[in-house]
């Protein structure tokens, strides 16, 4: 399983690539003023934000990552297991093959060749499963990021955003170029009522189908449910 840890080593690096240089289309040249601000260079209009600390405190991020984390323990555990009833059946066959018949001695081997093999090929599916999932999690990352910048910098009349971080080509940023702070709440407000109203959604959800199994009408988006003839009453 050596290579699946390296790989996932490697591909978890990634999410700290994802901010590459941002481009925001020009808007309109208000003056704004907030703790951090654009900078105006002749007639262009320039920020920065620090990546890691975007991807430190983004919550999106710390749950997705939670996430797929959780999926690559269990895919070692689980390969781990495999690996090891493989390796009590080896050593199983080797103390027992002096007592063995030829015939008996190919088959076990025969069988154990297909096992050895099905287990690379688990491990290389996983692999790949979970370098797909990575790999997505940096697009869906790269996406909202951009996508909120370019409404952030339509807002606060930006051209262009650029990025800082150690890996970066910015070596020195004034402070007051600085919408890092900014850019992190917005996200997560973002994040938060995507949040509420998926929850919000299937808790609906659950109280039309609740409604429906009972026998009741169901009315307005899930607030109420109707009984026939008579008002109707709040769902909880």
């Amino acid at each position: 399983m050596k290579n699946l840890s390296l790989i996932l080593s490697i591909i978890s690096l990634l999410a700290v690539l994802v901010l590459a240089f941002l481009q925001v289309k020009p808007a309109n040249t208000e003056d704004t003023s907030s703790a951090g601000g654009p900078g105006i260079i002749g007639d262009l209009r320039v920020a920065f934000i620090n990546s890691d600390s975007v991807l430190k405190h983004y919550e999106f991020l710390k749950s997705r990552g939670e996430i797929l984390e959780a999926k690559k323990q269990k895919v070692e555990q689980d390969y781990m297991n495999r690996a090891q009833s493989l390796q009590n059946e080896i050593a199983a066959y080797q103390r027992n093959m002096n007592n063995m018949t030829v015939g008996q001695v190919r088959a076990v081997e025969e069988d154990l060749t297909k096992k050895r093999q099905n287990l690379q090929l688990y491990e290389e599916s996983a692999t790949q499963e979970l370098m797909n999932d990575q790999a997505k999690l940096n697009k869906d990352l790269y996406d909202r990021i951009t996508a909120y910048l370019k409404k952030y910098g339509k807002e606060k009349g930006l051209h262009v955003v650029f990025k800082f971080d150690p890996t970066s080509d910015i070596l020195y940023g004034e402070a007051a170029l600085d919408i890092t702070n900014d850019i992190i709440s917005g996200l997560n407000e973002e994040y938060k009522a995507e949040q509420f109203n998926r929850f919000v959604t299937a808790a609906n959800y659950r109280a039309a189908s609740g409604c429906l199994h009972a026998g009741y009408r169901f009315l307005h988006g899930g607030v109420y449910c109707h009984l026939p003839g008579n008002s109707g009453f709040p769902v909880p």
